[in-house]
């Protein structure tokens, strides 16, 4: 998953203030993303620090999501931010999308399994959407930053495997990105909470493949992989991208070439902004079967003229 970062937000609170490590065991950019930021509009629209739609109305916190359900069923640590002391959990939740029919009730239980952590001088953290039988801490127990808390998860009110982070300092949720109410969207916050720096980025790849067919969008939502080699009398040959952070009019190419030159191209100008999508082209088996040899697929976005991301897959036909 490679993508561009417009906004890198470095500078941490003065020294000896309050900051936050990276709450999940992951490379942003790379395993996972951050799919909505903290809503920094105060009334009924919505914005994110770079002025982007990565949010939604009224959302209190930072989500660090992965890729898909394959990726979550591997395990991906949730991590404490910073020290302090475990002031609850709760455990039990099973893993589902709230949309399946067969979730149970919330019951006010938004948060799913989750920790919470007193840090002390009025701050507290709340790690969400854990997985289920994951917690590995207890209410009272002393953490230090980087300490395992459980699994990231698919419980409480999600749709996709996420840690939910929240961050609160005398009960009021803070942006970690700008934590100063005052700070204008699309502006360098004179601070941030984090340690180390990171990227608000407006999109991202989350998946690309070869397949057979345009694949179902829970196939790849449950991690689709990419096959390395294809037989010659395959129904189709397609390529699939899946992606955050769309916004209307953006363009997305998709090609592949093969063993006796391009095979298809389109560019798709993309017609509604969303928070997660996916597009895929493809073409018939040919008279004769597909030609033997490799093959290669290539997908890009472009926002206005610049390149956001691009990924590379590579197919052999024997």
């Amino acid at each position: 998953m490679r993508h561009a970062a417009i906004l890198t937000l470095a500078l941490a609170f003065p020294a000896g203030a309050f900051e936050l490590a990276q709450p999940i065991a992951c490379t942003l950019g790379t395993d996972c993303h951050i799919q909505n930021y903290f809503d920094r509009d105060p009334g009924p629209g919505t914005a994110d620090i770079g002025c982007g739609h990565l949010t939604y109305d009224g959302h209190d916190g930072t989500d660090f999501a992965l890729p898909s359900l394959a990726a979550m069923e591997r395990g991906v640590d949730v991590l404490a931010a910073a020290p302090g002391t475990v002031r609850g959990i709760r455990d039990g939740m099973p893993d589902i999308s709230i949309s399946d029919p067969a979730a149970p009730p919330l019951q006010g239980r938004d948060c799913g399994n989750g920790v919470a952590i007193d840090h002390g001088d009025g701050w507290e953290t709340q790690y969400c959407h854990l997985k289920q039988g994951s917690i590995a801490v207890q209410p009272g127990d002393r953490v230090e930053t980087g300490q395992r808390l459980g699994l990231v998860g698919l419980s409480g009110n999600t749709e996709f495997p996420h840690l939910h982070l929240a961050i609160r300092k005398d009960g009021t949720e803070l942006d970690p990105f700008a934590p100063e109410a005052s700070t204008a969207c699309g502006t360098t916050p004179p601070a941030t909470l984090w340690s180390a720096p990171l990227a608000h980025d407006p999109f991202g790849f989350t998946g690309a493949g070869f397949f057979t067919a345009v694949p179902e969008w829970d196939a790849i939502k449950a991690g689709l992989p990419s096959p390395a080699t294809l037989p010659a009398d395959a129904p189709a040959l397609v390529i699939w991208a899946a992606y955050f952070g769309p916004r209307q009019g953006d363009a997305l190419t998709l090609a592949i070439t093969g063993p006796q030159g391009e095979v298809i191209r389109q560019t798709i100008t993309i017609d509604r902004t969303q928070a997660q999508a996916f597009r895929a082209i493809g073409k018939r088996l040919p008279p004769g079967g597909w030609p033997a040899g490799d093959y290669k697929g290539e997908v890009v976005m472009h926002r206005g003229g610049a390149e956001l991301g691009r990924e590379a897959l590579t197919l052999t036909i024997p």
